[in-house]
C-alpha cells in the first residue's frame, strides 16, 4: 500500500477564489442592509460562518468524501426525507426544517452533496461512461432526490440539480451526441409542457407554480401575480448608468415605495439595478464570471476525475443559478425561488455554497500531491 504525504502550501491556495467570494458577500450585505435592515446582521453571521466552513474544508482530504459515496449519496435522501415528514410550509411549500430559532434548507445542502457523490462515482467508474446499463444507473440515482425536490415542490431546484448532473456527465466522459440529442428533444418537449399547463384545469404543477408561469406568460391578465416581477423590470431600468445610490431615500424609488415585495432574497439584483446602476450591476455580473472561471481554472488542474468533478459541478451550480436569477428578475424566464449566488438574504444557501467552493479549494491544493501520487501508483504497478 502507497501512502501519499499530503503537504498543503499557501502558495498553491487560491486566494483569488476567496477574494470574488467575499467581495460578491460584501455586496450582497450592503445590498441586504438597503433592502431590509432587519436581515442585514444574520447575513454577516452567515457570510463570517460561511468563510469559517470554507477554511476548513479546504484542508479536508476530499479523497476521504470520495470514498464514502453512498453513504454521502444516503445523507441526501434523509435530509430530503425528513423535510417530505416534518418540513415546516412556507409560501405554499415544505422546503425547510425548524430547529428551534433555526430554520434549514435541505434542498440546498444537497446540491452540494450530490456534486460529490457523482464525482466519485463518475471517478470510479469512467471506464463504464458509456455503458447504457452504468447511465441508466446514474439517472436512477440522480432521479430519486430529484423526485424528493420536486414534491417539496420545488422545480426550479429540480432543474438546476439536472443541469448540474449534465454538465459532470458531459465532462466525465458522456458521448456528447447523446447530450445534444437529449436537449433536442427537451425543447419540443419544453414547449409541450408550456401548452399543457397552460391549459384551463392542468393538474401537472402545484396552483402557485402555475400561477408564476401564466403571469410570466400573460402578465397583463395575472396583473397581481406578476406583480413583483414587472417591478423588477422598472427597478432595474430605473437605475440608468450608475444607479439612484445604495440606501437611497428618494421617494421614486421602487423599493423605497415597497413595491418590490421580499426584495432582499430573490429580487437582490434589482435592487442592485436601481441603485447601483448598471454599472453596479456589471461589477457583480463580473465578480459572478470570475468566481465561475476559477473553479474551472482549478478542475482543469486537479491530479484526478473527482477533483476536477466536484470544480466543474461547482461552476455549473453558481453559473446556472446566477443565469437563471438574473433571467428572472429581467423578466426573460418565471419567477423560481431562486436565490442570487453570494448576493441574496439565505443562510443555507450562503453557507453551502461556501463548503462547496472549500472543496474546491482542496482540490486545487492537492493537484501537484495527485499527479505524483498517480506517478507512484503506476510505478509500483509496473514494478
Amino acid at each position: 500500500m502507497i501512502k501519499i504525504k499530503m503537504d498543503y502550501s499557501l502558495k498553491k491556495y487560491d486566494f483569488l477564489l476567496i477574494t470574488y467570494t467575499i467581495m460578491l458577500s460584501v455586496v450582497g450585505v450592503f445590498l441586504i442592509g438597503s433592502a431590509n435592515p432587519a436581515y442585514q446582521e444574520r447575513q454577516i453571521v452567515g457570510v463570517l460562518l460561511g468563510i469559517v466552513i470554507m477554511l476548513f474544508c479546504s484542508f479536508f482530504d476530499y479523497h476521504l468524501m470520495e470514498k464514502h459515496t453512498w453513504l454521502i449519496y444516503g445523507t441526501c435522501l434523509i435530509l430530503l426525507l425528513s423535510v417530505t415528514i416534518t418540513g415546516a410550509i412556507s409560501g405554499g411549500a415544505a422546503r425547510w426544517i425548524e430547529i428551534g430559532p433555526l430554520r434549514f434548507q435541505p434542498s440546498e445542502l444537497t446540491k452540494i452533496l450530490l456534486i460529490v457523490f457523482f464525482a466519485g462515482l463518475f471517478d470510479r467508474n469512467k471506464n463504464k461512461m458509456d455503458q447504457p446499463v452504468f447511465i441508466l444507473i446514474a439517472l436512477a440515482a440522480l432521479a430519486v432526490p430529484m423526485a424528493l425536490i420536486l414534491d417539496q415542490p420545488d422545480l426550479s431546484t429540480t432543474i438546476i440539480v439536472g443541469w448540474v448532473a449534465v454538465c459532470m456527465l458531459y465532462m466525465a466522459g458522456l458521448d456528447s451526441h447523446l447530450i445534444i440529442r437529449a436537449l433536442m428533444a427537451g425543447v419540443p418537449a419544453a414547449g409541450l409542457f408550456l401548452f399543457l399547463v397552460a391549459r384551463p384545469g392542468q393538474t401537472i404543477l402545484n396552483a402557485y407554480q402555475y400561477r408564476r408561469i401564466m403571469s410570466w406568460l400573460a402578465p397583463g391578465e395575472w396583473v397581481q401575480d406578476s406583480y413583483q416581477q414587472r417591478n423588477s423590470i422598472m427597478a432595474v431600468g430605473s437605475g440608468g448608468l450608475f444607479g439612484k445610490g445604495l440606501g437611497n431615500d428618494s421617494p421614486l424609488s421602487l423599493k423605497n415605495g415597497n413595491f418590490l415585495p421580499e426584495p432582499h432574497t430573490d429580487f437582490i439584483m434589482a435592487v442592485a439595478g436601481e441603485e447601483l446602476g448598471f454599472i453596479g450591476c456589471l461589477v457583480i455580473v463580473l465578480l459572478l464570471g470570475l468566481t465561475i472561471f476559477e473553479c474551472i481554472r482549478i478542475g482543469n488542474r486537479a491530479g484526478n476525475m473527482a477533483g476536477r468533478l466536484i470544480c466543474i459541478g461547482m461552476a455549473a451550480l453558481i453559473a446556472g443559478q446566477s443565469f437563471v436569477n438574473l433571467c428572472v428578475v429581467t423578466g426573460l424566464m418565471p419567477n423560481t425561488g431562486l436565490t442570487l449566488p453570494f448576493v441574496s438574504y439565505g443562510l443555507t444557501s450562503l453557507v453551502s455554497l461556501y463548503l462547496g467552493l472549500g472543496l474546491v479549494l482542496n482540490v486545487g491544493l492537492q493537484r501537484n500531491e495527485s499527479i505524483r501520487g498517480q506517478e507512484q501508483l503506476r510505478r509500483y504497478n509496473e514494478g
